[in-house]
Formats: C-alpha cells, sequence, structure tokens
C-alpha cells in the first residue's frame, strides 16, 4: 500500500525492471496503467526499483490512502493472545487462522494499541482492515488495480507468494504448531492440562512450522535496550579515557589548591617574595 500511494500501481510483468529505452525497443505498451488512473489526476514520482509505473496519486488521495492504512495496521496491531486455561474445547484453531492470514498480509506493524487495550485480533477484525483498504483502493482508483497487481490480488486472495520471501511468514493451519514454555501444546489436550486452572493466567505462544522444533527464545533485552546499553558504556569507557589521561599532580601547584591562601590573606602577607624581582 505505501509503494502504492508513492509510485502508482504494478507495471506489467513484461515490463518489470527494464528501462524507458529497452519498453521502446521492445514496443511494449502498459494498458491497465493506462487505465487505472487515480482520481484528482497523477503525479510522476519514478520508482527506482522499476515495478511501479511512477504515476502515483496526488498528496490529498495519498493521504487517504497511508491514513487507512494506518488505521488498519493499529487495528490488527501486534498483540499477546491470552486464554483462559478454564476453556475445555480443543486448543482454538482460530489463532491460526488468524495468525495465517495476519502473516499473508503482510502487516509487519509495531503498534501496541490493542496490547495496552487487552483486546486479542480476531478474524472479524482482520476481514475489517482487508475492508478499510478495499475501500480506500476504491476511492484512490475506481477503475479499480490491474488483474496482476498484488494488493488487488490480495483483496481476491489470489495472490501467489510461491519462491518470495514473504511466503516464509505463512503456515498453513494443519502444518502449524503452538508453543510456550518450550512446550508443544497438542491440539488433544486442553489449555488447563498444561497451565492449571487460574482463570488469571496469562500465557504468550508462538506458531511454529511443523517439523522445525521450539521456537526461539525471546531475548532478554530488546534491540533497543541493547542499543542504549552499549552506548552507555561506550561513553562510559570515554570518559574514563579522559581521566585516565589527566592522572597528574600538575594542578596542585596552581593558586586555588593552596590550602594556606585564606589563612595569608587575612594576614596579609599575600603575594610576599623573599628574593628581589
Amino acid at each position: 500500500m505505501e509503494e502504492l500511494a508513492e509510485h502508482g500501481v504494478f507495471l506489467p510483468p513484461n515490463m518489470q525492471g527494464l528501462t524507458d529505452e529497452q519498453v521502446e525497443e521492445l514496443k511494449l505498451r502498459d494498458e491497465w496503467g493506462e487505465k487505472c488512473v487515480p482520481s484528482g489526476g497523477a503525479v510522476f514520482k519514478k520508482d527506482d526499483v522499476g515495478r511501479r509505473n511512477g504515476h502515483a496519486p496526488n498528496e490529498k488521495m495519498k493521504e487517504v490512502l497511508k491514513k487507512t492504512l494506518e488505521e488498519a495496521k493499529a487495528m490488527i496491531s501486534k498483540t499477546e493472545p491470552a486464554a483462559s486455561p478454564r476453556q475445555t474445547p480443543r486448543l482454538v484453531q482460530g489463532w491460526v487462522k488468524a495468525c495465517a492470514l495476519v502473516a499473508a498480509c503482510r502487516n509487519r506493524c509495531r503498534f501496541q494499541k490493542q496490547v495496552e487495550a487487552g483486546v486479542c485480533v480476531t478474524m472479524e477484525m482482520v476481514q475489517d482492515a482487508l475492508d478499510q483498504l478495499r475501500g480506500a483502493v476504491m476511492i484512490v482508483y475506481p477503475m479499480g488495480l490491474p488483474p496482476y497487481d498484488p494488493i488487488r490480488m490480495e483483496f481476491e486472495n489470489k495472490e501467489d507468494l510461491s519462491g518470495t520471501q514473504a511466503a516464509l511468514s505463512v503456515i498453513a493451519e494443519p502444518d502449524a504448531q503452538l508453543w510456550w514454555a518450550a512446550k508443544e501444546l497438542r491440539r488433544t489436550k486442553t489449555l488447563s492440562d498444561y497451565v492449571g486452572k487460574n482463570e488469571k493466567t496469562k500465557i504468550i505462544v508462538k506458531i511454529q512450522q511443523r517439523g522445525q522444533g521450539a521456537p526461539a527464545r525471546e531475548p532478554v533485552i530488546s534491540s533497543e535496550e541493547q542499543k542504549q546499553l552499549m552506548l552507555f558504556y561506550h561513553r562510559r569507557q570515554e570518559e574514563l579515557k579522559k581521566l585516565e589521561e589527566n592522572d597528574d599532580d600538575s594542578c596542585l601547584n596552581s593558586p586555588w589548591a593552596d590550602s594556606t591562601a585564606l589563612k595569608r590573606h587575612f594576614q596579609g602577607v599575600k603575594d610576599i617574595r623573599w628574593r628581589p624581582r
């Protein structure tokens, strides 16, 4: 969505990555690009990667896309699923479906609004977010997007992620496993078999591909905290180096270091020399 707002719609597969000279030489034409014109006119902004045609929406339409995208990200922001161990049904398979769909949408958001509100992501929330994005795209592009544009393919649930990095984030429900505290939460058991029957118990589970074993443990400190810690130690080392360089007693000969200066000042014997100048 960010690329759509910045550089317009996707180029045909046979034109992606080609220079303008190569396009003219091969006599290629972007027919869908001529049809899919954003509302209010287009602003040319070349895509350095060469995947989009560069005819971006104007600032007003771009703001519509970005604002809707932020709202959708906040709606399905990263949460910590919590469940009551008293729930006697088998482990909720909806977790797997919801997380798989979120991964398919490739929304790598860092918002914590839902976490602070104590709200878990549901399939309905994910669908509402997709509907909002679909509506914003229809406002900016009334003629729709090209059929090969990944955004349209995602809306129609036709995007093929095979061979891409995003495919690693999608786990099919039969191949998914839930892990907590280095233990696999089997579908044949209930949560109370693992965490007891205390209703206030809160656990954080991870989804892992079947056969890959337990997921890696969370780091003790976050990457940002680690950066701050390294910065603190670096500053501390610089201070110690400066103190080592200034480790001499030449300052003791300075007037302000004379312990008898106050006494001589009141006795009036200040600046007395025993030899002629």
